[in-house]
């Protein structure tokens, strides 16, 4: 399975991104063989509008099933639920804490956005 993290660097100790649409980058985890890769999201950083959906779109075609992420705004969460990824908020610490949180069943799945878009 791939799971898409918000990222502030590039590397399983980097920082969580708290924030998803304007996310410096996402890691994209792959559980099956425990291996990663870092997708830039820098042509969203300064959207002035768009950015939760555009940076959705980059995951959705990532190939990512799940995205951890400390917070979703309510156009990315319909964009990412359409396409059947599992969001889960309130991820935080390291990629890799966030990635061992999952995995141990410690997060839980949102059921809608939990900000106001643009935040």
């Amino acid at each position: 399975m791939k799971i898409a993290i918000t990222a502030q660097g590039n590397t399983l100790d980097s920082k969580v991104d708290p924030r998803f649409g304007r996310a410096k980058g996402f890691i994209l985890y792959d559980t099956d063989n425990d291996s990663f890769e870092y997708m830039d999201n820098q042509q969203n950083l300064n959207l002035p509008q768009g950015a939760g959906i555009q940076s959705a779109k980059n995951v959705i075609n990532s190939g990512a099933q799940v995205l951890l992420t400390g917070h979703v705004g309510p156009k990315a969460f319909t964009t990412l639920s359409a396409s059947d990824i599992e969001i889960y908020n309130g991820a935080e610490n390291t990629v890799a804490s966030a990635v061992e949180d999952f995995k141990n069943g410690k997060l839980t799945k949102a059921g809608d956005a939990d900000v106001e878009g643009h935040w």
